[in-house]
Parts: structure tokens; sequence; C-alpha cells
């Protein structure tokens, strides 16, 4: 049970993060609670801000079948693509087994895996590396280049990254980004934020010619002490790509439910 109480915690952590970012980006968003559907789509060029999520707990094979087609009619309706994103340990042991085919027959495409984390790891020590100097996120320009950090990394064009991102309130004053400067220069990123009673890791990215340094893990680092000390929250949570999930736990974050995000097939 303790499993899976993980894995709904971190079902509903992509909700209210999400409620709060796709309203930042635009306060008309099609922000709903449908029966075993969240929505949560901003319907603009960055396509994490485009995101519907399964809520059902137990789903069998049926119900998942019928929750597909549901998700990809509301996909098929908006202007820009996004993601579906499904908790796979919400799912009947039947359910994982038939999702590929029933997403195949909605009309879905798998488009990654990724992995939901959580850990009561803060307050944790003040971070740092040799390489590395930060920088708190408080100006467009430094949101831009937030954005255009995680766009590089995530292989999208830059505009898409700053259509999600630049102007934001919420993100130069509520969240807890940071910047990863070397020379001087940004090579990598992570931010924070409250949610629900923990705090929430969002958009960690490296500049790829600079992975594989540590960067990525002190910027997250330097995301959590900072935010864990003007909250004084002592749990966080993340959802984890496969570049990033073996990071993760030497902060202290345990893996719990696995991921799969979903795109309309072309």
């Amino acid at each position: 049970m303790a499993e899976l109480a993980d894995s709904i915690e971190s079902m509903e952590q992509l909700a209210v993060v999400w409620r709060a970012m796709v309203l930042d980006r635009d306060p008309g968003a099609d922000v709903r609670d449908l029966p075993g559907i969240a929505v949560r789509w901003a319907d603009c060029r960055f396509l994490f801000w485009n995101c519907i999520t399964l809520t059902d707990v137990g789903a069998d094979a049926g119900l998942v079948g019928r929750r597909l087609g549901q998700a990809a009619d509301i996909m098929r309706s908006k202007k820009h693509p996004g993601f579906l994103w499904i908790f796979g340990d919400l799912l009947t042991d039947d359910a994982r087994a038939a999702l590929s085919e029933a997403a195949d027959r909605a009309g879905l495409e798998h488009a990654f895996p990724g992995t939901g984390m959580a850990g009561d790891m803060l307050p944790i020590p003040e971070p740092g590396h040799p390489d590395l100097t930060f920088v708190r996120v408080t100006t467009d320009e430094q949101l831009r280049t937030y954005a255009d950090l995680n766009s590089r990394a995530y292989g999208f064009p830059l505009e898409d990254g700053r259509d999600g991102l630049v102007g934001s309130t919420l993100w130069k004053n509520r969240v807890h980004a940071y910047l990863g400067l070397r020379d001087g220069v940004p090579v990598t990123c992570a931010a924070t934020v409250e949610a629900a009673g923990r705090l929430f890791v969002v958009l960690v990215a490296t500049a790829p010619e600079w992975e594989r340094r540590g960067y990525g893990e002190a910027v997250t680092r330097k995301a959590l002490y900072e935010g864990g000390r003007a909250t004084g929250l002592t749990r966080a949570t993340l959802h984890a790509t496969v570049a990033g999930a073996p990071v993760y736990p030497r902060i202290g974050f345990n893996p719990n439910s696995p991921m799969h995000f979903y795109s309309l097939r072309n």
C-alpha cells in the first residue's frame, strides 16, 4: 500500500504543479479534472505545458482503453501537440499488459519513458561545484536562458521553450529557479516549486556539450537547498527522464512509479 500511495502522490503532484504552470502561461488555459483524466493544456508551443494524465487508481484494461480514447480525442482538438502521461503503477496488471495495444488503437504512440521519484531528504547541506557559480532566475533575460537550456537538452526549437517560460511572473517570483554558470556562461539549470506540502523539482537541464560533469546534480541540489530553506518543507518529488534517473537517488530520491509519455500518432 505504501508503494501505491507513493505512485498516487506522484500523479497528484503532476496535477497540482501543472495547474499552476499552465495557468501562469495562460489564465484561460484548458485546466479540467474530468472522471479519470486531468487536463492541463496551455496549447502553447512548449510541449511540456500541454499535458493530460490518467488519474484512476486500479484501472483495468477496459477502463484504460476508454480513457486513452477520451484523452486522444482531447489532444486532437488542440492546436498544439503535447503529451499524455501515464503512471504505470496506478494500472492493474492486465491494463499494463494491454497498454501498448490500447494506445495504438487510440491513435497514440509511445514517446519516451520516465520515473516518478520522491524523498524525505530536506534540508540538505549547502551545495557547491568547483566549476560553477549559481544565480537565481529573476529577469526575463535569465528566464530566456533557462528556457533555451531546456530546449537544447530536450531537442525543442528555442522559440518553443521561450513560448512556455519567457514573461512568467510565477517563475521569476515563486519558483526557486537557478542557473549554473561556468566561467560566466550558463551551462545547466534546475528549479523547485512548492506544491501541496512538497517541493517539486521541475525542468532540470544541462547543455549537451557539458553533460556528465555533475552539473545537473549540483544545480538541482542548489534549487532544493534554496527551496527548502525558503519553505521549510522536508519532502521533495520529481518526474525523471531516463538521463536523470541515475542522478536523483544520489540526492535522496527513491523511485516509485514508472511513467510512460504518449503523443498522437502522425
